[in-house]
């Protein structure tokens, strides 16, 4: 009992003084565990922040190449400008071939015989459209002559009296009222200047210079406007066989011509839709006017006989 005692007294004092390296794994590795926790304890729950890094530098080569490039202009088509007076030409020569020649057949008609419509139509248009082509160039013409009578007067005054074209010139401007700090040396200018006679031609006679082929041009545009227009109420007859049919078939074609001239016409002059139609209707009714007094006068003469 007592070498028992002994011994257990001896080996329990050992193992108590044992080294560290004597210490089991198991105990090791909860003393890790314990470290583990005691750093992670001692570390920040939040990291300090990091400095803040640029990820986009604003150079100007960046701006231009995140800049929108510009549109290219597309070519677009643009149509000419047509002279007002050729549009007035070709006015007044389809305003009188849809009507005058609509007359003539609407009362040729009257007669019962198909190709004497066609023979007296064809040969109104033929006259007619020479007709009216000979008085657009003479009235062209007159006009080209209107106008170098009064350059030459103009000319002639300039030269005759410059002194009293100072009061002139300044009645002229007016109307504008332009401050006589500007007005003064404007018409000091005008008075010395070769534009002078150009200037009161165009300002004070309100005369542009008329081109040279002015005369050849209005003949052509409304000879042309003419026969077009007298050959629409002409068409009908030479598909038809009975004179009334043809008749009114060229009153129905000739009813919407008209009507459409008018709208367009009306259109082009600036008025409105309500002015558009009213012009398509007027010129109806002068068309329908016309015809029925050459139908009916025709129709007279017939019933006298």
């Amino acid at each position: 009992m007592s070498l028992v005692f002994l011994k257990n007294l001896f080996f329990r004092s050992s193992s108590s003084t044992s080294s560290p390296s004597s210490i089991s794994p198991r105990s090791q590795t909860s003393n890790k565990a314990h470290c583990a926790d005691s750093e992670i304890e001692r570390s920040p729950l939040l990291s300090p922040p990091s400095p803040p890094t640029s990820t986009y530098s604003t150079t100007s080569t960046d701006l231009e190449a995140a800049r929108p490039p510009s549109p290219t202009p597309s070519s677009t088509f643009t149509f000419p400008r047509i002279d007002a007076r050729l549009i007035s030409d070709a006015t007044i020569g389809l305003s009188d071939g849809l009507t005058v020649p609509f007359a003539l057949t609407a009362g040729l008609s009257a007669l019962g015989d198909t190709r004497v419509v066609i023979y007296g139509g064809l040969a109104e248009l033929v006259a007619g459209a020479i007709s009216m082509g000979l008085g657009g160039w003479l009235g062209a013409k007159s006009e080209l002559a209107s106008y170098k009578a009064t350059e030459t007067e103009t000319a002639a005054r300039i030269a005759a009296a410059p002194a009293t074209l100072h009061e002139e010139l300044t009645a002229l401007f007016e109307p504008y009222s332009i401050p006589p700090s500007t007005l003064t040396p404007l018409t000091t200018h005008l008075l010395t200047s070769p534009a002078l006679l150009p200037f009161l031609m165009r300002i004070e006679h309100c005369l542009p210079p008329p081109s040279p082929h002015r005369a050849l041009a209005s003949a052509i545009t409304i000879a042309s406007a003419y026969f077009l227009g007298g050959l629409l109420p002409l068409v009908p007859y030479f598909f038809v066989e009975e004179v009334e049919r043809g008749l009114w078939v060229s009153v129905a074609v000739m009813a919407v011509a008209l009507w459409v001239f008018g709208w367009v016409k009306t259109g082009v002059c600036g008025g409105g839709n309500w002015e558009r139609v009213k012009g398509g209707v007027e010129m109806v009714v002068v068309g329908g006017v016309a015809a029925g007094a050459a139908m009916g006068l025709v129709r007279a003469f017939g019933a006298g006989e």
